[in-house]
């Protein structure tokens, strides 16, 4: 493995679309005491119902650490690999390499600078500096050469690409002043660019209200194919969220995509009933220097654009409310081909996330140049 320092969009590299194939997917084990309430037992069942899930179709590696191992293992299917490897929490969209790759399969990850969501500034737990090693780690697993990015911060859910030039992220997580403060809008345009291999970056104005990432665009909105995304909504004017998805929806319709496609937007209703943390989950949870990290009544960014795309599936966050099935016909006619999978998700959103944040897709590569 060696670490590059050239640009990817110069060396032929470019950031594949989700729905494209996968070689397989990441995820690393739950255990942090002021994510995963009571000992993470019921986030580590929901883990395994998605892990399951995607091994189905792809081959799953999770990363866990050294005093869980014979847990995940007894928990976790034989198809499932295990990998010992030191992490903070258990956020693999944000911690694990962005991977690229070009016109001849060869495959290689992105390093990039991970500060738990912004650092000193508004980031949600100190230290991170296993979480911010985990990518290189990874390169290093797979034998892919990483791209050295570590002076950029940015965490995986804050990108979606079409894998045809065109990159989504929100203009309040990347623009936000515990990322890059020292960058203009248009020089993160500008690293994304060379980056990702991409032509364009679309900028939505905002994301899910009370994500705590700053609102990463992978719980608002998410290519379904080339010009086309699904974007969360509500009909209900009284909700915060009806707002802050109808400015994305206005900047979408005034915008095209690298190749001058106009964007096809798919309404995907957000829940019918906010989803809100109970006083008992809260005190399931472990204090963080000396405070708690959930308050009861908490309303939580649940959103069905939180799903994965894997290779014969698509895993779609379940929250016990009527809109889990409208969620689910939505999607299945976003993509045709795939089998809609429910996953009830409660257990992840408590954590601060869903089904996307806790995956990380390896697209499909050239095997003589990288080995699984």
């Amino acid at each position: 493995m060696q670490i590059l320092h050239t640009i990817p969009r110069a060396d032929g590299f470019r950031m594949p679309a989700e729905f494209d194939r996968h070689e397989g997917c990441l995820m690393i084990w739950p255990s942090r005491g002021d994510s995963w309430r009571n000992g993470a037992w019921a986030a580590r069942r929901a883990f395994v119902e998605v892990a399951c899930a995607i091994a189905q179709s792809e081959a799953v590696t999770m990363l866990v650490e050294a005093d869980q191992y014979e847990t995940a293992r007894a928990m976790l299917p034989p198809a499932v690999r295990l990998v010992e490897m030191a992490t903070d929490d258990a956020w693999a969209r944000d911690v694990c390499p962005t991977f690229v790759r070009n016109d001849q399969g060869l495959l290689r990850g992105i390093d990039w600078g991970f500060n738990a969501w912004g650092g000193l500034v508004d980031g949600l737990y100190f230290p991170w500096d296993k979480d911010n090693h985990v990518a290189r780690k990874v390169c290093d697993l797979y034998r892919t050469d990483c791209y050295d990015f570590r002076d950029f911060i940015l965490e995986g859910g804050s990108i979606h690409s079409d894998g045809e030039g065109t990159i989504l992220t929100t203009e309040n997580c990347l623009c936000s002043k515990g990322r890059n403060p020292h960058l203009t809008r248009e020089e993160i345009t500008q690293k994304l660019c060379e980056a990702l291999g991409a032509e364009k970056v679309l900028w939505l104005p905002r994301g899910i209200y009370g994500d705590e990432t700053n609102e990463h665009v992978d719980n608002i909105c998410a290519f379904t194919a080339p010009g086309a995304v699904v974007l969360a909504w509500t009909d209900d004017p009284d909700d915060p969220q009806y707002a802050l998805s109808q400015a994305c929806e206005t900047y979408l319709a005034a915008q095209t995509d690298a190749s001058g496609r106009r964007i096809q937007v798919t309404r995907l209703p957000i829940p019918q009933t906010p989803v809100r943390i109970t006083e008992a989950e809260c005190e399931g949870l472990d204090y963080w220097d000396g405070v708690p990290t959930r308050t009861p009544g908490e309303r939580l960014a649940a959103s069905y654009v939180n799903f994965y795309i894997a290779n014969h599936a698509v895993l779609v966050p379940q929250f016990d409310d009527p809109m889990d099935d409208v969620a689910c016909d939505i999607l299945a006619k976003a993509f045709p081909t795939r089998t809609i999978i429910p996953i009830a998700a409660r257990e992840i959103l408590l954590g601060g996330g869903n089904i996307h944040c806790i995956t990380q897709q390896i697209p499909q590569h050239e095997r003589s140049r990288c080995y699984a």
